[in-house]
């Protein structure tokens, strides 16, 4: 039987549901300026959501703050059954300390099968990057078939591209993988460490990798 969806795009909607009975939940409140605030409101509802198995959350454009975004991975952590994980939180202003709190939560999520994370526009540097590979260590997601990662516009350059390849090489059973580096300053070295690192995904069958507006000679992928 299918479990039923619970999709929300009013804040006060969603504070009053039942928080412990939702399995498969979506919320949409793109573009509201919420802030560090009313994510953390936001967040203390998560936490309470301890059922969930299917969780899409749409945050982008929120002017949200690296305290909001650790705020939220904090609420994120305790969700052991998480088989299916969307988080947008693109167009904000996390930064390096809120990526690496993101990261943080999610190397609890050992069940997950399919994981999309959007942190495009967010002024990432290697630090956070480093945050999101070390600390999710990517290694633990032994289930993880399908991963969609959007780090456009941030400033990852090549050692975070490197490091973030060797951490998605720990995904032993990804499939697919669609990967957003464009406009990161990655250069040659990170192009190579990359490939080298995707080069020991025995499984992967489909791969997207955009590179939109670096710089690097044709080698590599």
């Amino acid at each position: 039987m299918d479990q039923q969806i619970n999709h929300y795009n009013q804040l006060e909607e969603f504070l009053n549901s039942s928080l412990q009975s939702h399995q498969v939940l979506h919320i949409t409140l793109k573009q509201n300026k919420i802030g560090d605030e009313v994510a953390s409101i936001i967040s203390s509802a998560l936490a309470n959501c301890n059922n969930l198995q299917n969780l899409t959350l749409d945050l982008e454009g929120n002017q949200i703050g690296a305290i909001g975004a650790s705020g939220l991975g904090s609420a994120l952590v305790n969700f052991t059954n998480l088989s299916n994980l969307a988080l947008d939180l693109s167009r904000n202003f996390i930064g390096d300390e809120g990526t690496s709190g993101l990261g943080s939560a999610l190397r609890n999520y050992t069940n997950l099968s399919n994981l999309k994370l959007d942190l495009g526009n967010n002024k990432i540097g290697v630090i956070g990057t480093s945050g999101l590979s070390t600390a999710t260590a990517l290694k633990n997601f032994t289930n993880l078939s399908n991963l969609t990662l959007n780090l456009i516009q941030n400033k990852i350059g090549s050692t975070g591209t490197s490091g973030l390849g060797s951490a998605i090489a720990n995904c032993t059973n990804l499939q697919n993988l669609t990967l957003n580096l464009g406009w990161n300053q990655v250069g040659d070295e990170g192009i190579s460490g990359l490939s080298s690192a995707l080069a020991n995904c025995n499984k992967l069958s489909n791969l997207k990798v955009n590179l939109e507006q670096n710089q690097f000679i044709c080698f590599g992928l």
